[in-house]
């Protein structure tokens, strides 16, 4: 299982979400939205094997998480405006209360929550959290195994929006020096676990 917990500290948890505005008036909506395009789909389908939480903490009221949940998807498009309704219809619903999810359209969970609540969930993960400044996600000296099988059960990464991640949770691992749009964080690391290249955990 690859887990993905992207951190919205703007982004709108609760209301009428302006799909005409995702990049402003819903708090950077965009980024979460790119973010879970490139953890779920590839050029022709959906990966099974993922799951990404996004955490709404740009109010109004209590933060918010919503889950995909790669098998169960259905009616799930690459288009940033039919992902966006998706959201836009799971917020308009009253928050559920901490530790209960409850399923708005087919792989997508609407709960209440923060991120450490969501680290408590995956505690069957390795946690790794994307920091420019730490070692390198992958070792240097390693060689690609001529089975392509990737060398971990189930990992979660943590990143952010356009702001820091504010947290100390995670092993902290670099994708290089140049600080990344969040999708394509995603998608690098999705291509180290799909090539099964050795990771530096």
């Amino acid at each position: 299982m690859r887990r993905f917990a992207v951190i919205g500290h703007r982004a709108m948890s609760k209301g009428k979400l302006p799909l005409n505005d995702l990049a402003g008036g819903a708090g950077r909506m965009d980024v979460l939205v790119r973010a879970v395009m490139s953890a779920l789909l590839t050029s022709h389908g959906l990966r099974e094997n993922v799951e990404v939480i996004l955490h709404l903490q740009g109010g109004p009221g209590p933060h918010r998480r919503l889950k995909f949940v790669g098998t169960e998807l259905r009616g799930f498009h690459a288009e940033e405006r039919s992902v966006a309704g998706l959201i836009a219809k799971a917020i308009r619903e009253p928050l559920p209360a901490i530790g209960q999810w409850i399923e708005r359209t087919p792989g997508l969970y609407d709960g209440g929550g923060q991120l450490s609540h969501t680290l408590k969930e995956w505690n069957d993960s390795t946690i790794v959290r994307l920091d420019a400044n730490g070692e390198r996600l992958w070792k240097q000296d390693c060689t690609i195994p001529n089975d392509s099988t990737p060398n971990h059960q189930s990992i979660a990464f943590l990143l952010s929006d356009d702001q820091p991640l504010e947290t100390e949770e995670g092993i902290a691992r670099s994708l290089g020096t140049t600080w990344l749009q969040g999708h394509h964080a995603i998608a690098i690391c999705h291509f180290l676990l799909d090539e099964g290249v050795q990771l530096n955990l």
